[in-house]
């Protein structure tokens, strides 16, 4: 059978876009100046057909007749070597066998479609490289052209005339000797087998196997691996723990506490008691048992939010770590309850500053630049792709994430009243649907538990997934049926573990068989250990009554979507596994889920003393350079060139959109969706997160990022009283006592700040080891730790979407207000940042008097006093003006009398980041009524100025201007930093 090989170049007379990419891209790493490169995509298609059709394969179904141009030989061929000029060397990048090549896999399904004979498909891209020497092409093209984690090179022409899709597997049964095993050979065995579990942990598998009289099989091993994993079991929030810390009034180590299950106790206490609070008027529906919590919204639907990370794989590879991250997401709800359907996207990122030095780069890192142009193109396509808007987001820079970029997604979805909950039944069948297992992803949940090291490329690479978002689709699309026709009776995603984590889980209370040789693979030759802990993507677990299989197996079919039969739920109580006959596992669900020791931990923190800053004394030019300094550092700098390649507008109900004002280019506080276009009841959807506070007191950042997500949502219209809040604590190395204490100081601060405002918290997520480890060229050992990260996704409603209010000011003559109340809080803010200066007082939340703002400000917004509304945040009122002027072409004038009194310097007004604050846009007419409401409220509200016409912002004091600056300078600040 012959190998087609078809390349594919752009058309005579069209721009080579994917060569002058590469060619940047090769220049910003710092790696030649003047590089000349050609690019082609191609495809190495097997199949039994002649030379004219694999020309009409091209032309029909591969190229785009107007724009490319394809070269079609036997593999191998001189036709397909032959270089564009003098001097150049041929590079060829292709998937290694066994990664996931999506655009392959959609190819042979199309081929096959149109009537051709199509046996494999491999994608390849090539590129023709100028005068390069042998070093010099070794780093071009590990750095830039491929990456090592899923791709292979082949320098030169392609010497192959078949494509590998696996060889048969020779079954062969494998135990590990565990029983004699003691101290370090216990954590030898733990760390060389990629388990990542404890020396307590192995001893405790080791102490069960001898009470049995046995050794484990490698797939027990593995699966109580998986189950106890920190990323399946959260065993370091979950555990017991001692915590001594700061008090109330910053008296050292006067917080003294002690944790049988930390997180229990803090956040999922907080949400018990505001729902207990409630009463009958409870909105929490499932709320940290599922796969996303879920809240009610109208009369027909409930609606349920997840955000996970996926920060591991991002790093090795950002594209496929992202893709695999959202698409890992949106099955969260749909395995939620029995199955909702997403309606929108949320993401955040946090990565190393894009300029970073290349020579800078400790090893086993990618560029920064290109793990952020990866990691969007990712969200990008699988989003896109499966046609869910990606609605509201943010993006934050920190020189810690060079080895651990922080990707968080989430995903909303809305389930029928009723479909809320579900329960797995005895002798209900296994029944995977969905994506076939390959050997992507092999342990994607261990790896994701462990410290990152310049060796875990290598050692890893297997634990990175891709995604292919079209099946995801087909499998949304089939689920929805099944779950309208009754034809299951609980469905969960497979995500971490792969089939360990989502069979284990759901047979957790009766026991199941699995009979492992009926998976559909991608290709031969996975292990049957293989089989089962593979993360392979797009796939899920449904339960599914005898009854029922016929009718699923028929719909499935008749969408084009693979199932299969992999076992039953056996009222056994444990989980065994076979392999054509053979017995492989034989676990008891007890000891799976409840057998894990305790973690034992101490946790001490202490907060950093406040000092003083050292402010300068600036005037109105000082202060007009440091706004633009503030505005176009990364933090605040407009992230339009992620936002615009993200569809907004996909399911039509996307109304207050990232990207707001009459030219769409201003900041949105906060997304607004209508999740049911039949209905003018609305979701907000918002975020909050200030890692440089954490470096002051984690307890303030913690509050800080609560009261960011929730003024976020109240901005444009969410009603306080029913706004839902997940967490996401990203960490380093958490057996460290003080790394330890400043998250559980965190968890606290979440307690605190919930039961307050009466906002609980639904759902959430940790990632903890977010660490990186390499030796320097002097040979000693380096760590690069992520600087404490709790990322709060706030989830609120709006009654009416047509009530919403966006931050781009309307209409010169209307008058400006500042609510709520500025200190002197600098301690980690954006103008200290840009200054160089320490010190200062990190912003703090005044927790009631939060709640009553939030009230008070939702209410001016729903008597339609309020035009333009934003939240001061990063850059504090300076920059808040600025954004809010320029949104709508308009200009701003503030005066600053009022605050005569406060003790606060200009620059201090100007500049503090304190929280709870918005910059309102009042009309005449209604100003009167809005102050008074505030008043009344107990709210502080400082008419400041006006909207003008003219496209400036101009601070006053007593007749001295302070800050004049024109908007059209400010935004080319703001524009630049990211303009690419």
């Amino acid at each position: 059978m012959p190998l087609w090989q078809i390349d594919i170049y752009p058309a005579d007379g069209q721009t080579d876009r994917e060569a002058l990419r590469t060619q940047e891209e090769i220049h910003e790493l710092g790696l030649h100046d003047s590089l000349k490169v050609d690019f082609a995509r191609g495809f190495l298609v097997q199949g039994d057909f002649a030379h004219d059709q694999a020309i009409q394969l091209a032309e029909t179904l591969l190229a785009d007749s107007v724009t490319e141009r394809s070269v079609v030989a036997i593999a191998g061929q001189d036709a397909l070597n032959e270089p564009p000029g003098e001097n150049m060397t041929l590079v060829n990048v292709l998937p290694k066998p066994g990664v996931m090549d999506p655009v392959a896999a959609s190819t042979i399904a199309a081929a096959r479609d149109i009537g051709f004979d199509v046996h494999a498909v491999r994608t390849l891209r090539k590129y023709w490289l100028s005068d390069v020497d042998d070093a010099m092409l070794d780093s071009i093209c590990r750095r830039a052209l491929s990456n090592d984690s899923i791709e292979q090179v082949v320098v030169g022409p392609l010497e192959m005339d078949q494509l590998d899709v696996g060889q048969p597997h020779a079954f062969q049964r494998v135990t590990v000797p565990i029983l004699e095993l003691e101290g370090e050979q216990l954590e030898k065995l733990s760390r060389d087998g990629q388990l990542y579990l404890t020396l307590v942990e192995m001893e405790t598998i080791r102490d069960h196997f001898i009470s049995i009289g046995r050794d484990p099989t490698d797939i027990e091993l593995e699966t109580i691996a998986q189950t106890w994993s920190e990323h399946c079991s959260h065993k370091t929030l979950a555990g017991r723990i001692h915590y001594r810390g700061p008090g109330a009034d910053g008296t050292p180590e006067a917080d003294e506490r002690q944790y049988d299950n930390m997180l229990k106790e803090t956040i999922f206490a907080a949400t018990q008691s505001i729902r207990k609070s409630l009463g009958e008027d409870d909105w929490c529906v499932s709320v940290f048992k599922d796969n996303a919590g879920v809240v009610t919204f109208d009369d027909e639907f409930h609606v349920c939010f997840k955000v996970e990370t996926h920060n591991h794989p991002s790093a090795l590879e950002p594209y496929g770590g992202a893709n695999t991250g959202l698409g890992g997401v949106i099955r969260d709800p749909m395995g939620t309850g029995m199955g909702a359907k997403p309606v929108c996207n949320t993401d955040v990122f946090c990565f190393a500053p894009p300029d970073t030095d290349p020579r800078t780069l400790p090893p086993g890192v990618l560029h920064p630049r290109r793990v952020m142009k990866g990691v969007v193109s990712g969200v990008r396509d699988y989003g896109n792709r499966m046609g869910i808007p990606t609605v509201n987001g943010a993006v934050y820079f920190d020189p810690r994430y060079l080895g651990n970029p922080l990707v968080y997604c989430g995903n909303v979805g809305m389930i029928p009243i009723g479909m809320e909950e579900k329960e797995v039944m005895p002798d209900d069948l296994i029944v995977a649907i969905g994506g076939r297992t390959g050997r992507d992803g092999i342990h994607g949940a261990t790896f994701s538990s462990a410290e990152l090291t310049s060796e875990s490329e290598s050692l890893s690479g297997g634990a990175v997934q891709i995604g292919n978002a079209i099946t995801e689709k087909m499998v949304l699309d089939v689920l929805m049926q099944a779950r309208d026709r009754g034809l299951y009776n609980a469905v969960t995603d497979c995500g971490a573990g792969g089939f360990s984590s989502a069979v284990g889980e759901m047979g957790e209370k009766i026991g199941a068989e699995v009979w492992l040789e009926k998976a559909p693979l991608k290709y031969d030759g996975l292990t049957y250990t293989e089989i089962w802990i593979s993360e392979a993507q797009e796939r899920m677990v449904v339960s599914v009554p005898p009854e029922s299989w016929d009718e699923l197996r028929e719909l499935c079919e008749s969408e084009g979507v693979e199932a299969a039969i992999l076992g039953r739920f056996a009222p056994t109580g444990r989980l065994q596994l076979t392999y054509q006959g053979h017995v492989v596992g034989d676990v008891s669900m007890s000891f799976l889920h409840d057998g894990r020791p305790p973690i034992i931990r101490d946790a001490v923190y202490h907060p950093r003393p406040t000092e003083a800053a050292c402010l300068p004394s600036l005037d109105a030019e000082g202060h007009a350079d440091v706004l633009l300094k503030v505005m176009g550092s990364l933090n605040v700098a407009s992230k339009h060139w992620i936002i615009r390649q993200y569809d907004h507008e996909v399911q039509g109900g996307s109304v207050v959109k990232p990207l707001v004002g009459p030219q769409c280019d201003g900041p949105s506080d906060a997304a607004v969706v209508k999740p049911r276009l039949q209905s003018r009841r609305g979701l907000v959807m918002s975020c909050g997160m200030n890692p440089h506070y954490g470096d002051f007191d984690t307890y303030h950042m913690a509050t800080s990022a609560i009261d960011e997500a929730i003024r976020n949502a109240v901005a444009v219209g969410a009603d306080p009283r029913q706004i839902a809040i997940l967490d996401n604590f990203c960490w380093g190395y958490t057996d460290r006592s003080e790394t330890l204490g400043s998250l559980v100081r965190a968890a606290i601060a979440c307690q605190d700040m919930a039961m307050t405002l009466g906002t609980p918290f639904v759902s959430g997520k940790d990632s903890l080891n977010n660490e990186f480890s390499y030796s320097d060229s002097d040979g000693k050992r380096q760590t690069i730790a992520i600087p404490p990260s709790l990322l709060i996704s706030a989830m609120g409603q709006i009654d009416d979407v047509g009530h919403a209010v966006t931050m781009d000011a309307k209409q010169a003559g209307n008058a400006v207000f500042l609510i709520g109340e500025t200190k002197s809080e600098l301690g980690g803010s954006h103008l200290l940042l840009e200054l160089g200066i320490s010190g200062g007082q990190v912003p703090t939340v005044d927790q009631p008097l939060a709640k009553i703002t939030f009230d008070a400000m939702y209410q001016a917004i729903k008597n339609r006093w309020v035009r333009s509304c934003h939240d001061l945040s990063e850059g504090g009122l300076a920059v808040a003006a600025t954004e809010m002027a320029m949104a709508g072409g308009l200009g701003m004038t503030l005066e600053l009398e009022l605050f005569a009194d406060s003790g606060l310097s200009a620059t201090e007004i100007l500049f503090s980041e304190s929280n709870t604050r918005f910059l309102c846009e009042v009309t005449p007419e209604n100003a009167t009524a809005f102050e008074r409401h505030f008043s009344e409220s107990g709210v502080t509200a400082r008419r400041l100025g006006t909207i003008e016409s003219i496209e400036n912002l101009v601070v006053r004091s007593a007749d001295q201007t302070l800050l004049n600056v024109e908007l059209k300078t400010a935004k080319q600040a703001w524009l630049e930093p990211l303009n690419w």
